[in-house]
């Protein structure tokens, strides 16, 4: 499995797409805010003649989701989240609006995403990992086979989720890491939702927020 970053939106999100050698991808976390963001994903897309199959989210504020319909229109795809954060769905336009951003109405997912579940693109797998306390509905993505999660807003580099959120709560986050994720091999590469990669080692070491 490869993956391609892109760093999105006022908020800096990352928004990923992941591929194999079959030219089937998926679309993690679509934060492109604009014609010229999504405009890169396409791009990147058709260069690389790539196939979209798979539209799906790490959990839903509005920073992670303004791509949602562009994408589900343009690949004719369905969305794909963990219920739990439809109520941010719905909300995202007024959250989006109090940092001074522009969000239209988002559809609700159709299809949910489970602790267990298995999303398939190609020849790839990826294991979810419920992780709630940033949000309700925060799943990760792991990918055993090339040593790698995508870790939405669970887990940073040095850092965890924010917990002050609707509906966060610190002791269920930190609980959930520490079970789920810090269990994982230790040269596991750590694809967080904004700021640089790490791995399960330096935060087992470095994060203060995991000591």
């Amino acid at each position: 499995m490869k993956i391609k970053i892109f760093a999105f939106n006022p908020l800096q999100e990352n928004t990923f797409v992941l591929y194999d050698e079959t030219g089937e991808c998926a679309i993690v976390d679509p934060g492109c805010f604009n014609d010229e963001e999504f405009e890169q994903v396409d791009s990147f897309i058709k260069d690389n003649d790539l196939h979209p199959v798979k539209l799906i989210n790490t959990h839903c504020h509005f920073d992670h989701i303004f791509g949602v319909n562009r994408c589900r229109n343009s690949y004719d795809l369905q969305w794909e989240a963990h219920p739990d954060d439809a109520f941010l769905v719905a909300s995202a336009p007024s959250q989006a609006a109090m940092f001074g951003m522009n969000l239209g109405p988002v559809d609700a997912a159709e299809k949910p995403l489970y602790e267990g579940d298995v999303a398939e693109f190609g020849n790839t797998r990826l294991q979810l990992l419920h992780v709630p306390g940033h949000s309700p509905g925060s799943i990760c993505f792991y990918h055993a086979e090339s040593g790698a999660m995508l870790a939405g807003d669970v887990l940073f580099r040095g850092s965890i989720g924010r917990t002050d959120l609707p509906q966060g709560d610190y002791d269920t986050l930190i609980s959930g890491i520490k079970k789920k994720i810090l269990t994982l091999p230790g040269d596991v590469k750590v694809y967080p939702g904004h700021g640089p990669v790490t791995t399960i080692a330096e935060e087992k070491v470095e994060n203060p927020f995991l000591q």
